[in-house]
């Protein structure tokens, strides 16, 4: 996977950000979702890398970046935290400005990322995602029949980690395999990095941190932001798969003009992982998208 890409890591805060870099032109970050790593770029990272210089990064607590261990106030696993991660090891490749696309998780963060850094994310893509403070108010008995990991992963340490480590294999094939499409869209070698990855004990930890974050001080943010009326400014698409859970239960673009009015997108013929699922359909959204705004190495 990701022929002719360099590894880009740095240190962060203190931790190690992993991420790969290939291609050439205006920067372009790639963030992956639960409970995944950049791996999930494999099919379109190429393509894209023709157009751009494309950055595929692991957040932490995910893939091979930095584990550390969860604060009483979750602060370090907040997708404000995780955004700032991303925007320094941008920095530090020397890119000031990127535009970003992220999945899941990676979708939350990105979306932080736009409203706390607006000079730097000059457009924003997510992938399969609402607005979390949305989801959780809004769940409905559907919602959490599909999305059980959202409140099995709150719980305090060390009760979901310990279910995750004594079976990594098992929570892939009942997160992931579990959705719309099964385990068809994985390649054997992509499988294989994320079994690699969920095996070490340090991610099942970063893992719920991150979702506790979510639950907490995710949503202080969230509000805050709401409250003071603040929007995300750049270019923004939201995607989604017309045969998930989002699609099922909320109305993604009504519920991100809360925080982005000029929002545009659509649901994919897919499921969940788009970037697996349906590579080619993928690029042929993202790159007319792309290329048309403006966008500075």
């Amino acid at each position: 996977m990701f022929e002719g890409f360099t590894d880009a890591s740095t240190y962060v805060d203190g931790i190690r950000v992993h991420a790969i870099k290939g291609g050439s032109g205006p920067a372009l970050l790639l963030l992956h979702g639960h409970p995944q790593t950049h791996a999930i770029w494999h099919k379109v990272a190429p393509a894209l890398a023709g157009h751009f210089t494309v950055i595929a990064a692991d957040l932490r607590g995910y893939g091979d970046s930095g584990k550390p261990r969860g604060t009483a106030d979750h602060a370090n696993y907040s997708k404000r935290r995780m955004a700032l991660d991303q925007v320094e090891l941008m920095r530090s490749l020397g890119f000031a400005s990127f535009a970003v696309i992220g999945h899941d998780r990676g979708g939350r963060v990105a979306a932080r990322m736009a409203l706390d850094h607006p000079d730097a994310v000059t457009c924003l893509v997510t992938l399969d995602v609402a607005p979390t403070l949305a989801m959780y108010e809004k769940t409905s008995f559907e919602f959490a029949r599909a999305y059980w990991h959202w409140f099995m992963l709150i719980r305090p340490a060390p009760f979901p980690e310990t279910l995750i480590r004594a079976d990594p294999d098992l929570y892939l094939k009942q997160t992931m395999g579990a959705r719309s499409a099964g385990l068809a869209p994985f390649t054997a070698a992509a499988y294989a990095e994320y079994l690699r990855c969920v095996s070490d004990p340090d991610t099942a930890h970063g893992i719920c941190e991150d979702y506790r974050a979510s639950v907490t001080i995710d949503l202080e943010h969230d509000r805050a932001t709401l409250d003071a009326q603040q929007q995300i400014a750049c270019p923004f698409m939201a995607l989604w798969g017309a045969d998930g859970v989002i699609e099922q239960c909320f109305d993604p673009l009504a519920e991100w003009r809360a925080y982005a009015p000029h929002v545009q997108g659509q649901a994919l013929s897919c499921g969940h992982y788009i970037a697996e699922e349906a590579p080619q359909l993928l690029l042929d959204h993202l790159l007319p998208f792309l290329t048309t705004q403006a966008i500075t190495a």
